[in-house]
């Protein structure tokens, strides 16, 4: 059975996509900018509705477009933000940071992990700006951080997915069951289908796969 994951900029399709077979939903703002933490409102209003049908909800927690690296500032945004997506009974948190050398910012994801207060982790499409060495390493250490997924597209956006294919199947190898590598970007009800064979996994996301 494929799990979809439906990616959301508001309440407005909520319905909709419940009802045409989405099982989790992730909430994130301005995805032309690649995503924002949407208001406190939407969060709300879309935990109380999915909720209601067993459906759980994943908040993308970014302050801002561009790249993904944050001030201190940044930093205490996205922890209130964190805090109040717990408040509202969002079920997980998708979450990145890099360094300015393009690692991971472990100590700023350590801090974000620590406002999560138990909540599902994700790792988010920073993911993408990693060579597979540090994408590797990345795997590795969401692992030892108790993460349930990691969301990528298996290199850039620019790309369609069908040229990501093997980077994504190297991916889910060195994952090895360890965490759930969860394709996203490009995947529409007219492919899902095809990539989730194609890849053997049984969990895919996008704005279109419903």
């Amino acid at each position: 059975m494929l799990l979809k994951e439906a990616c959301l900029e508001n309440f407005t399709n909520v319905a909709k996509v419940i009802t045409n077979g989405a099982k989790r939903l992730e909430l994130c703002d301005n995805l032309g900018v690649g995503g924002t933490t949407v208001s406190k409102g939407v969060l709300a209003e879309t935990c109380l509705y999915a909720h209601a049908k067993d459906i759980p909800v994943i908040a993308l927690i970014r302050p801002r477009g561009g790249d993904y690296v944050y001030n201190d500032i940044e930093v205490k945004i996205m922890e209130a933000d964190i805090f109040e997506a717990q408040a509202l009974g969002v079920d997980g948190i998708s979450i990145g940071a890099l360094t300015k050398d393009n690692k991971l910012d472990i100590e700023v994801l350590d801090q974000l992990i620590a406002a999560s207060g138990g909540m599902q982790l994700v790792l988010h499409m920073a993911f993408d700006e990693l060579d597979f060495a540090e994408q590797k390493k990345a795997i590795d250490w969401a692992v030892e951080r108790g993460f349930e997924r990691i969301l990528t597209h298996g290199g850039p956006l620019s790309l369609p997915i069908t040229d990501t294919l093997v980077h994504l199947k190297e991916l889910i190898a060195y994952a090895d069951g360890r965490i759930t590598i969860l394709p996203g970007g490009g995947i529409t009800v007219q492919n899902c289908e095809q990539i989730a064979q194609e890849l053997g996994v049984n969990q895919l996301h996008g704005s279109k796969i419903v």
